[in-house]
């Protein structure tokens, strides 16, 4: 079952435009990978309540990039993305990483970044991000690696 909500800008609300494109939904788990993004994350971009407080969060893509994230309802689906959460779940997300999957070294105040299968990975430099569009999966696993790690010291 595929869905696709489209969100009005409101720019004057900080709100942002976004299509989002719901996967299925009907097991309600989520994958190992997803678990541990869904974790990083913490919270909903569209209401800012803690991911898992209304169930099993819904995996939803959004914008041009296909970026993947997780709501917390599914009535959130019909909301907008507030640009107020969407910053604090990049520094969320940079946060949970902490390093460079590539250099393996401590991410800059303002990293890089790409979307590698919907996924967002935080670089040191912009030439990492060619090493991980060459090798998609070892760096992916790199990724869940360093948010199992981040996680387990909470």
């Amino acid at each position: 079952m595929k869905t696709f909500f489209t969100l009005t800008l409101l720019p004057c609300l900080g709100l942002i435009a976004a299509t989002f494109h719901a996967e299925g939904q009907e097991s309600k788990q989520l994958s190992q990978r997803d678990q541990l993004r869904a974790a990083a994350q913490q919270i909903c971009p569209v209401s800012g309540q803690p991911l898992g407080e209304h169930g099993t969060p819904v995996k939803v893509t959004v914008g041009k990039q296909k970026e993947e994230v997780f709501l917390c309802c599914e009535a959130c689906l019909k909301g907008q993305l507030n640009r107020k959460h969407w910053g604090t779940i990049h520094a969320n997300y940079a946060k949970a990483q902490g390093i460079c999957p590539v250099m393996e070294q401590k991410l800059p105040d303002n990293p890089k970044w790409t979307i590698t299968d919907g996924k967002i990975i935080y670089v040191c430099c912009p030439p990492c991000t060619k090493k991980i569009a060459a090798e998609k999966e070892k760096y992916l696993g790199k990724l869940d690696q360093l948010y199992a790690k981040s996680l387990k010291q909470k």
